[in-house]
């Protein structure tokens, strides 16, 4: 069955790298029957638009406004994105939530604008190490993740990226019993079958035991992203 692997530079990227970074994938696009979406910095999406021409590869964004148009300096609406080539936004992530105090609401409002712009929202929930420890995990989770899904939600718009703050950019990583545990709740829970990925600390070593999981539908990837050879492993 064909994965969802969600390629998440973060706030890294140059031009150089991108004009040797995507000749690289290439032939791995081609050959692969997974659906891959590479989400770069705001800067690289309108000429990595036009680098990923002629391949299977999906635009994503990192971020986005949660209205089309308007007075608020330094923000780029979906709208804008899709405009650009853009098809999936991600929304929610745990660096936008603990580092700039995003919201469920926040979140949804964004997923809704993206969902309205024509995109796919990836929407990104998760606990930290404490609420881990306390054995409240997967309830946390389960009411985040309903929390943050908009009405226009549907399998077809929309992907939930279960990631444990304790396991993003650490090299920790979830077990896989605590991965199938929590994406097992998670497809228990909502209420239609919308595709569950994980992100956290995803790696060529370890991509294809989680991609074998119940309910693990792809991951987001996050710093194997940037070494070509560790992500074309995990394309295949």
């Amino acid at each position: 069955m064909a994965k969802i692997i969600v390629a998440n530079w973060k706030m890294n990227g140059s031009l150089a790298f991108m004009k040797t970074w995507v000749p690289a994938l290439t032939s791995d696009l081609a050959s692969t029957s997974n659906q891959v979406i590479i989400c770069p910095p705001f800067p690289f999406l309108f000429p990595l638009s036009a680098a990923l021409k002629g391949t299977s590869a999906h635009l994503g964004a990192q971020n986005c406004h949660t209205t089309p148009h308007g007075p608020f300096t330094g923000e780029v609406s979906a709208a804008m994105l899709a405009d650009i080539g853009c098809q999936a936004v991600i929304v929610g992530h745990s660096e936008r939530r603990t580092l700039f105090s995003e919201t469920n609401d926040l979140i949804k409002a964004k997923a809704e604008a993206v969902h309205a712009a024509g995109m796919t929202a990836i929407i990104c929930i998760g606990e930290s190490l404490t609420i881990r420890q306390s054995g409240r995990a997967i309830d946390t989770v389960i009411q985040q993740c309903q929390a943050s899904l908009p009405p226009s939600a549907t399998p077809e718009n929309t992907r939930v990226a279960y990631e444990p703050l304790w396991a993003i950019g650490t090299g920790l990583t979830a077990s896989l019993r605590e991965i199938t545990e929590m994406h097992q709740a998670l497809h228990a829970a909502t209420k239609v079958p919308i595709p569950l990925l994980y992100g956290g600390s995803v790696t060529e070593e370890n991509a294809t035991d989680i991609l074998s999981l119940p309910h693990v539908d792809g991951v987001l990837v996050g710093g194997a992203s940037l070494n070509m050879a560790a992500f074309q492993k995990i394309i295949r």
